[in-house]
């Protein structure tokens, strides 16, 4: 059994709570707003859906207890090279990610394509919408943020608009759609059930345990035969 500590108990992190026994995990502890993370708590890996405010000071917090962390919060407030100096620093693994979504990742690999393809044809512009919950602070959301990485990575050459809309209780939807001059492709990715944040976590709380270094969800998928055939292909 992996022994998980939940940093920060909203719905996420409850989330998290009520579907651990389903991960082999146990709940080793939980730190809720106001508490402070101990030195002496014994845990493998943090599972962090605080707030993104919080990021460094949990990091510094948890490395001084040497536990491993899965970051799930955006909107830090400092750069994502200052928590991976942390990280080396106290010698301990994290895989930060602003979605959980195994179906996310490999929706990546066909924006990646798309991305690549039309970024050769000048007459199509790329934009990416995302709809949230109202309850939801950061905007543009982390995952539509990593979308326009991702896009930029494979080679899309011009500017990529987005824009965010905050409704209801969406869980989150990500469109990518690339404009032409007479017709509009759009490869879209909609989260039914927040619980899929929930279960991406734990199992990449377990797949943590016992590792060093900074990692992302491409780490943790390339690692795992099976996904790595879902995202490139047999051999």
């Amino acid at each position: 059994m992996t022994r998980v500590l939940i940093v920060g108990h909203g719905r996420m992190g409850q989330l998290v709570e009520q579907l651990a026994g389903e991960h082999r995990c146990v709940i080793a502890g939980i730190v809720k707003r106001g508490d402070a993370i101990s030195s002496a708590t014994r845990a493998d890996v943090a599972i962090d859906f605080s707030t993104g405010a919080a990021a460094a000071s949990n990091l510094v917090a948890l490395g001084n207890a040497g536990i491993s962390v899965v970051i799930g919060t955006t909107g830090w407030i400092v750069p994502e090279s200052e928590l991976r100096r942390l990280a080396e620093t106290f010698h301990i693994g994290v895989l930060a990610s602003a979605n959980f979504s195994i179906g996310l990742h490999v929706f990546r690999h066909s924006v990646t394509n798309a991305a690549a393809e039309f970024g050769e044809q000048p007459g199509y512009r790329a934009w990416i919408h995302e709809v949230h919950h109202v309850h939801k602070k950061d905007a543009p959301s982390g995952t539509a943020l990593l979308l326009k990485d991702t896009m930029v990575r494979a080679g899309y050459p011009r500017d990529i608009e987005v824009t965010s809309e905050r409704t209801g209780e969406v869980p989150g939807t990500h469109t990518v759609g690339f404009d032409g001059p007479a017709d509009t492709v759009t490869l879209t990715h909609a989260v039914r059930d927040r619980a899929v944040f929930a279960h991406g976590a734990l199992d990449v709380a377990r797949w943590l345990q016992g590792r060093r270094g900074w990692f992302s969800m491409d780490d943790f998928l390339e690692a795992r035969p099976a996904w790595r055939h879902v995202l490139t292909g047999p051999e």
